[in-house]
């Protein structure tokens, strides 16, 4: 196990080619400040380049919460929502507008991740839980997570994610407005329902483990297949079908060339597990 700068996250090597990364505030219900922003990305950013890394695993440390969250306290004093002085209307505006955009780069390193992200939710959820959870790839819910896109009761849209990404995910227009716009709070149930989640254990602890198991599995495939997948299943979510079947042609024209497609082939024909070489 090691911990990142500042020790907001705890990094575990649990399996062969698995990571797991844990957010490690849990006095603060793992709320972010500015400087867990900059060591979520950098952790990510590492993480897709690494070549002993195949599939990670993302959850919060504590019984308590996933996250709650902005460090709502820290963001009043130093961070987003501070004074700013006495910067006019537009010049205020742009500062703001950066720092937003800042932020954004940094859930989206969970996007951009060439890895597979298994999110688990736990406890509560919060506000930006809802944005990193749906940055990932697949989502696992323990049965005590109360989730809540809760930007709209203090006063403003959520702006880190959750409005763009969880329509895409859950397909339910209907529901998803009901959601943000009330800032409800759900279940790990309703998650499963709605197609947020993918599946729903008993515990936090039952939640990791069976993320880790799927890790696992992941882990053991192709790691070139495995990161197409991820690359044109997303290309595909921001493309018309045309562009996505056209991108899909020119990406394996290069990576089928890979020796893992014999290798899988070979040890179907033999009955046996394929192993791959790292990226």
């Amino acid at each position: 196990m090691t911990s990142s700068p500042e020790s907001s996250f705890l990094i575990h090597r649990p399996a062969p080619f698995v990571t797991h990364v844990e957010l490690n505030r849990p006095a603060q219900l793992n709320a972010f400040k500015r400087q867990t922003w900059v060591s979520f990305s950098a952790i990510f950013d590492s993480l897709s380049r690494d070549p002993n890394v195949r599939a990670i695993v993302l959850s919060g440390a504590g019984e308590k919460a996933f996250t709650a969250g902005l460090d709502v306290r820290e963001a009043a004093q130093t961070g987003i929502l501070a004074e700013r002085g006495n910067l006019d209307p537009g010049r205020l505006a742009n500062v703001i507008r950066q720092d937003v955009s800042d932020i954004q780069g940094c859930i989206s390193s969970v996007e951009r991740c060439e890895k597979p992200v298994i999110c688990v939710l736990h406890g509560i959820s919060y506000g930006l839980a809802v944005d990193i959870a749906s940055a990932c790839d697949i989502r696992i819910c323990a049965s005590d997570a109360r989730i809540s896109v809760k930007e709209v009761d203090i006063g403003l849209a959520a702006d880190l994610g959750s409005l763009n990404r969880l329509p895409r995910i859950v397909g339910n227009g209907g529901w998803v407005k009901e959601v943000c716009l009330t800032g409800k709070v759900f279940g790990a149930e309703e998650a499963l329902r709605v197609g947020f989640a993918t599946g729903v254990l008993p515990s936090k602890k039952d939640a990791v483990a069976e993320a880790l198991r799927l890790a696992r599995v992941l882990a053991e495939k192709s790691p070139v297949a495995v990161m197409g997948t991820k690359e044109l299943i997303n290309h595909s979510r921001d493309h018309g079908v045309q562009d996505s079947l056209r991108y899909t042609q020119v990406w394996n024209a290069a990576y089928v060339q890979s020796e893992d497609v014999k290798r899988a082939l070979l040890s179907s024909i033999e009955k046996r597990k394929p192993t791959f070489e790292k990226l």
